[in-house]
């Protein structure tokens, strides 16, 4: 975190620019000059207040979001000084200083519109849509599968990135407003389920995020040892007690993700004495930032690039448990990716897969959603094929998968829904 004067100093390297590009690369719209004005002035209220008015969600956003490819990518200061402004930890700066004052809660609720609105998922999506729904004087309630709200916020996001359990104190604050309620243990599974909420209530929003992952289809797959990424990080967000949480001495880690840096440094962090992460193709093709990379490798992870898993071996001592893993060397051929026929096998008792989700709900076919690769298809403010049914998040077709551009679903949808029910 910043200390004051470092905020101070480093808003006063801002220009203040006029149809500034960081705010137009700001998924969510964030004036960003006009935020960091506030903390040059000392107004760190007034400054916050400007984030959460674009972005409810702006205290997790500045803590996870990949600033470096998005707002301080296009800073002016980089022509000019090689640097960007800090806009990442300024905003933390900002919307924290908010959250630990006595009054955190800068907006209030508009006059009650009698209407009922039901969100599926109490992730980034469907908390921002929740949000501003409320805001309007809807009243909303969440359904979520999980025993907390947050989605992949509170169990797909390491620890070490939001320390002191901010994912529930966000939502603690997002709850603030009124009008919110959540009910936990629910999935929507059935046609049944889905009927119900069109019946029950004027709108639904779909913020399902993604419940499955994908397999490697690779022989030795189901041996001790072997989960998915995103299982392992929802269990150490889950623990308490981090001693008892089992790691590996070698682990290797399958993906090139943001989630495959999170498992790849958790592990590290854990204890773990060598930790690989691979990934099929070069760096330049990783989904992950550079600056997540860098960290990656700052905490020893070493990074393995053009290798493609093709058996997982079992341990000779350990029958049953993995021993190591088997990768068949790749490269670029007249423009296909093709194997080089060599092959590196690196020793592992713990292997983790990070290579991607999947929607894969059923109920979405059957209830005859348009889909496009495997996701719901909206238009560009989220409203599905189904009448009264929007959708966005990670579940929606054509997005970055970021927390960011979820919320700007959530926040677009809400939007659409009130101009929806108000013409009607």
């Amino acid at each position: 975190r910043l200390t004051q004067a470092q905020a101070v100093l480093e808003a006063e390297r801002c220009l203040y620019c006029y149809d500034a590009p960081c705010a137009t690369a700001c998924p969510t719209g964030i004036d960003v000059p006009s935020f960091i004005k506030r903390i040059a002035d000392g107004n760190l209220r007034g400054s916050a207040t400007t984030i959460l008015d674009s972005n409810p969600l702006g205290g997790m956003c500045a803590r996870v979001c990949p600033t470096e490819n998005l707002c301080e990518a296009v800073c002016v200061k980089v022509a000019q000084e090689g640097k960007p402004v800090a806009i990442g930890k300024l905003q933390r700066h900002a919307v924290d200083a908010l959250m630990e004052s006595a009054r955190p809660q800068v907006f209030t609720r508009a006059a009650d519109t009698g209407k009922k609105i039901a969100v599926v998922g109490a992730g980034p999506a469907g908390l921002a849509c929740a949000y501003s729904l409320a805001r309007l004087g809807y009243d909303v309630d969440i359904f979520d599968a999980n025993p907390k709200p947050g989605g992949l916020n509170e169990y797909g996001l390491a620890s070490y990135k939001t320390p002191n359990d901010f994912a529930q104190r966000e939502v603690a604050w997002l709850l603030g407003i009124g009008g919110i309620h959540i009910k936990n243990d629910y999935k929507l599974e059935t046609i049944e389920q889905l009927s119900a909420l069109q019946k029950d209530y004027d709108a639904l929003f779909l913020g399902m995020g993604l419940a499955n992952t994908h397999q490697l289809g690779v022989p030795g797959g189901a041996l001790q040892g072997v989960q998915d990424a995103v299982e392992f990080i929802a269990r150490l967000r889950q623990t308490a007690d981090l001693s008892t949480l089992p790691v590996g001495r070698r682990v290797v880690v399958i993906g090139g993700g943001m989630t495959a840096v999170d498992a790849s440094v958790q592990s590290a962090l854990l204890g773990a004495e060598n930790v690989h992460m691979v990934y099929r193709r070069g760096p330049e093709t990783m989904s992950s930032s550079s600056v997540e990379q860098q960290w990656a490798q700052t905490n020893g992870v070493k990074i393995h690039h053009w290798l493609v898993p093709v058996e997982i071996i079992a341990s000779i001592n350990h029958p049953g448990h993995v021993g190591a893993v088997k990768f068949a060397k790749q490269a670029i051929v007249d423009g296909e990716l093709q194997a080089t026929g060599e092959f590196e096998t690196i020793e592992a008792d713990m292997v983790l897969k990070a290579i991607g989700q999947t929607l894969g709900n059923p109920l979405l076919g059957q209830a005859k959603f348009k889909l496009d690769g495997g996701r719901i298809a909206t238009d560009r403010e989220g409203q599905t094929s189904l009448p009264g049914v929007w959708a966005g998040g990670d579940c929606r077709a054509g997005g970055l998968d970021l927390t960011v551009e979820a919320v700007e679903h959530g926040k677009q949808s809400a939007k659409a829904i009130h101009a929806h029910l108000s013409t009607k």
